[in-house]
């Protein structure tokens, strides 16, 4: 009898998902398709979407490229770059997404657990300390362990005595996160030239200027792998919304489950940022405004969270390079334009409703 009800307790979360998470899948899809036209088409040199979809067709065919700059622009530079902001927004979403679960908090996300600010130093000292000779890839291999060293080290702090506390986790994250920005600011620093400073502090505030083809590859299997490991523990997510006790009683390994889950995060965020620098306040965002339209329920919860985190930051990247007509935004000023109300509203809400 008291499983029963452990396992009906367990199961509330799902039973409050909406039954639209199938069609609003099918209108993310179609505005992301949209976004992605709309993010090649615009710029300096505006492109007509019928002709982006043509240089794409005859590029995916084999068929020889015509020759002119209309070429260029749409698959050796617009192309790669609305692609890693698609990649990055979902995979964003899917970190977000796991790391609220993990501690049972909607207003977590890698900043306030540290992991993002460790990511940051390790892809800041590989520039600076010049140990990034392996590109991208010495870049994202930095940016992981700097995530996975500051996720262990939370960790184990919020462990000290036994037991589990998520906000003794947050409070952890927090401050080993101001820490590690200390020691990224020192490095920037100690960077050699005005432009190497001008460069690291730019990729600190978020940007995709460095998009190419070569550079889609980490992210694009992060992200894929990432998303098909959440999926497949969507339940145990669920179960530990409700409490380790409640977890535990539906036959998961919560201990277990959490340290999966910080491996897989970190690799993630580690990935994330070195490839598109720290990009604030859409982990934050996107899974509480998915989780307000279709419900707690991580088996849609997760792909509606990477859908909606796609289409956020190919549109927010589209208004990056066209907002001002000198020089470009970097991403993060405009997430955290939109991300700090954002935080602030659901503080009200949390606290106007007492929880």
């Amino acid at each position: 009898m008291a499983f029963t009800l452990v396992r009906r307790k367990a199961t509330t979360v799902e039973a409050r998902a909406g039954l639209q998470a199938g069609p609003l899948a099918a209108v993310l899809g179609v505005a992301l398709l949209a976004a992605l036209t709309a993010a090649v088409a615009c710029g300096s040199t505006s492109i007509p979407p019928g002709e982006v979809w043509s240089v794409v067709w005859r590029r995916l065919s084999g068929e020889t490229p015509r020759p002119g700059t209309d070429d260029l622009i749409v698959w050796q530079l617009r192309v790669p770059r609305a692609l890693l902001a698609a990649l990055v927004g979902a995979g964003l979403g899917l970190v977000g997404t796991a790391v609220q679960a993990l501690v049972r908090n909607p207003l977590a996300d890698p900043y306030l657990l540290g992991i993002s600010n460790g990511a940051s130093l390790g892809a800041v000292a590989a520039i600076v300390l010049g140990l990034g000779a392996g590109g991208a890839l010495g870049l994202s291999g930095a940016a992981f362990a700097g995530a996975l060293a500051t996720f262990a080290l939370v960790w184990a702090v919020a462990r000290r005595g036994g037991g589990f506390a998520p906000l003794r986790l947050v409070l952890a994250g927090v401050a080993i996160g101001q820490f590690l920005s200390g020691f990224t600011s020192y490095l920037v620093l100690r960077a050699g030239d005005e432009q190497q400073t001008h460069s690291v502090l730019f990729w600190l505030m978020g940007s995709l200027s460095g998009a190419n083809w070569e550079l889609l590859a980490v992210p694009a299997v992060a992200v894929v792998a990432a998303g098909f490991w959440l999926q497949a523990r969507a339940r145990g997510l669920n179960a530990l919304l409700m409490g380790d006790e409640t977890a535990a009683g539906v036959g998961i390994d919560v201990t277990r489950l959490r340290r999966e889950l910080f491996t897989v995060t970190s690799v993630l965020t580690g990935v994330l940022v070195a490839v598109s620098g720290a990009i604030a306040f859409v982990a934050l965002m996107v899974p509480h405004v998915c989780r307000l339209a279709i419900g707690g329920d991580h088996r849609r919860l997760l792909p509606i969270s990477a859908l909606f985190g796609a289409l956020l930051l190919v549109v927010v990247d589209i208004v990056c390079r066209t907002a001002m007509d000198t020089q470009e935004l970097p991403v993060g000023v405009v997430t955290s334009l939109i991300g700090a109300p954002t935080l602030l509203y659901l503080l009200d809400r949390r606290l106007g409703s007492g929880s």
